[in-house]
This record gives structure tokens, C-alpha cells and sequence, in this order.
């Protein structure tokens, strides 16, 4: 038996060196080094099965590995100067006897840590599999909403988001579906940390498209939050990628109604061949309004510009030259410019509009006119839309 207190003051220094991590870590690391070395045998595999159970222990208590590992080599290197063949006289007078407790020690070490390594990794393995899916499931609440709005508000904290705040939801689809875990998502959350100016930004995905759940106090809060997602996600020509905004709000309603916008602004935006690859929400009001009355806005759309379905080359050229007649400002020359055509073809174009559809192009009434039914066009998908 080892002389009374010894091994407790070993225990008590490699905690100390270890960071002061609890000595009772160590268990009965020692009391069964001292018994292998004096029997000269390994530490027996029923005892190293309980170093693993350690590890699991320590890795659920938040210790960290290497702190741990730190515990067990310096228990063993402070304990070896105690040992019965190291101590005193013992060790000149049998030299094997020091060289076989030196390898037992060494072995006892090497079979502790090992045993230790194994179980804290399954135990953390355990724990980020139980953390993604909480995440997981905190994240599907958040965007479809539950019933226990004070849970998903304490639960939001977690996750840095404070929806007592005003935030906003981004969506980003692209031609490649976005997968969770990628190392895009982690630079995308590292580049996004503390830009939102009161929280931080929670960037998940859903269906295949990223979801960011950012803090919007101001437009300025959610420009930057844009930025850095244009940074991260490269040229949207490359990658094909496109953002819908929703409008910001409070509490966890808000963060689905938010949801949901973006969404739809981002199927608005792909009709509309939305030139931005950021649709916000705001932006597409006049558009919401249109089809906001469906059936209105379909018989809009048939009134005005079903007469072009007969025009020899579809409708397509000349909704694409009212769209650019009315982004020149009404400038002929500008339109021609633009749509690389002369100007007398653009003249053309325009009195061909006026004349079959009754609208003329060159008139204020008639521009609104046409504006419109070509805003409810885009957005309804006419022609191709068989129900206009």
C-alpha cells in the first residue's frame, strides 16, 4: 500500500497542473498503477473499460480533452518517483526492477489515455448529434411556426437571436441545393457574426435554400448582412445564386411571416426576370398589390395584351420593349439603345402596341396602362400561364 496521503497529493498536483480540473477525474487511476507495477502486469481490461466511461463523463461536464489527457500524464510522471522500485535504495539495488515499473507505468499511461480519448469522442459525437438536431428542430419551429411562442422565444436565445428585436429573414436559392454543415454555411455565419449590430445572425437551411435570421433595427443592419452574403456566395452569374428579403419584425410570428415573403419574393423575382439577384420585399409592393386580386389582374393582363399572342414572334419582344420604352423614360432613342435596335424599329414596335392593344405607349394614361398589365404579365407567368 502506498504511504498514507501520497497518492491523494499526487492527485491534487497534476489536477493543478491540468488547470484544476477535478481530481476525482482520475478515479482509481493510481491505486491501479501502483498495484500493475508491483505486480509487473498491464492494467487489467475491466479497469481501462471504466477510463472510457471517465472520458464520456468528462465530455458531457464540459472538460476539455486536453486538459484531461493533461490529468492522467501528470498524475503518472508525479506518482513514478513513489513507486516501491523507483523510491530510495530500491532502485540501485534492482535495476531491472526500476526499467519494468518504468514500462508498466508507461503502458498503464498509454492504455488510460487511450481508453480516455475513445469515450470523450463518442460522448461528443453523442452531444453535437443531440445539439444539431435541437438546432434542427428549433429552426423548423422558428420558420413555421409553434403554439409555445414564450419556449421559442428562451430557445431563441440559445442561438443568439433576441425576437423581442426587430429581425428579418433571408432566403438563398441556387441552382445546387444548399446542404447543412458545408463549409460555405460556416464562413457564411463566421462572416455574418456581429454585423446585425444587437445579435447575432442564425444561418440555417431549409429545403435545399440557406436561411438567415438576422436582427434589422434599420435598413442599414440588413445592407450589411447583404453584403457580407454577396461576399461569401461569389458572383451570383457564377454560382447562379438568388436572395429573397422578407420585411423585418418582431417576436416569432413575425420571423414566419418574414419566412415566407422572402420566399415569395424570391419566386416573384425569377418570374419577373428580376435583373438583381437580391429581391427585398419592399421592392416588389406594386407587385404584391397586382396580385393581390388575381382575377383582376388576369383580366388586366387579357384585356390589354392578348392581342400579342398573334404578333408573328410572340409576345415576348413586345413586352420586352414596353419594359424597356418605360425604363428609358419614355426616350425612343434610349429604348433603341438598349434593346440594340434602330429607332425607327422601335417607333414601329411602339405604334404596333398602341394599335392592338388600345394603349398608347407615347401617352401618360397609356403608359400606366401598359405598366401595369406587363408588371401583372410577368408576375402571372403570361403567356405561358394557361389560366390568364
Amino acid at each position: 500500500m502506498p504511504p498514507p496521503g501520497t497518492l491523494a497529493a499526487v492527485a491534487a498536483a497534476a489536477a493543478d497542473d491540468a488547470g484544476g480540473v477535478d481530481p476525482a477525474l482520475l478515479g482509481d487511476f493510481l491505486d491501479a498503477v501502483w498495484t500493475a507495477v508491483l505486480d509487473r502486469r498491464r492494467l487489467p481490461a475491466h479497469r481501462t473499460a471504466r477510463y472510457r466511461a471517465v472520458g464520456e463523463r468528462a465530455a458531457g461536464a464540459g472538460v476539455a480533452l486536453r486538459a484531461l489527457l493533461d490529468l492522467y500524464l501528470s498524475a503518472a510522471w508525479r506518482l513514478w518517483r513513489h513507486l516501491p522500485p523507483v523510491a530510495g535504495a530500491a532502485a540501485g539495488a534492482d535495476p531491472g526492477a526500476v526499467v519494468d515499473a518504468g514500462e508498466v507505468l508507461l503502458r498503464a499511461s498509454d492504455d488510460a489515455v487511450a481508453a480516455l480519448t475513445e469515450g470523450y469522442q463518442l460522448a461528443r459525437r453523442q452531444l453535437v448529434r443531440r445539439e444539431e438536431s435541437a438546432r434542427r428542430e428549433f429552426v423548423d419551429d422558428l420558420l413555421t411556426g409553434t403554439s409555445d411562442v414564450p419556449g421559442l422565444v428562451t430557445r431563441a436565445q440559445r442561438y443568439g437571436l433576441d425576437l423581442a428585436a426587430p429581425h428579418t429573414v433571408t432566403v438563398v436559392r441556387a441552382g445546387t441545393a444548399y446542404t447543412e454543415g458545408s463549409a460555405l454555411l460556416a464562413t457564411l455565419e463566421r462572416r455574418l457574426q456581429g454585423s446585425t449590430a444587437d445579435a447575432d445572425a442564425l444561418v440555417a437551411t431549409k429545403d435545399g435554400a440557406i436561411v438567415v435570421v438576422s436582427a434589422a433595427p434599420d435598413r442599414e443592419a440588413v445592407r450589411q448582412v447583404l453584403e457580407r452574403l454577396r461576399t461569401v456566395l461569389g458572383p451570383p452569374d457564377r454560382t447562379g445564386w438568388r436572395a429573397g428579403v422578407g420585411r423585418p419584425g418582431t417576436g416569432g410570428g413575425a420571423v414566419v411571416q418574414s419566412y415566407e415573403q422572402a420566399r415569395r419574393a424570391l419566386d416573384l423575382a425569377r418570374r419577373l426576370r428580376w435583373s438583381d439577384p437580391v429581391a427585398d420585399t419592399a421592392d416588389l409592393v406594386v407587385h404584391e398589390v397586382l396580385l393581390r386580386d388575381r382575377a383582376a389582374a388576369r383580366d388586366l393582363v387579357r384585356t390589354l395584351l392578348e392581342p400579342l399572342r398573334h404578333v408573328r414572334g410572340g409576345p415576348e419582344p413586345q413586352l420586352r420593349t414596353i419594359e424597356a420604352y418605360l425604363a428609358a423614360g419614355g426616350n425612343a432613342t434610349e429604348t433603341a439603345r438598349r434593346l440594340h435596335l434602330s429607332v425607327r424599329a422601335v417607333t414601329y414596335r411602339l405604334t404596333r402596341l398602341r394599335d392592338l392593344t388600345g394603349a398608347d405607349p407615347t401617352d401618360a394614361a397609356g403608359r400606366f396602362a401598359l405598366q401595369a398589365a406587363v408588371l401583372a404579365a410577368r408576375a402571372l407567368g403570361w403567356p405561358d400561364d394557361t389560366e390568364t
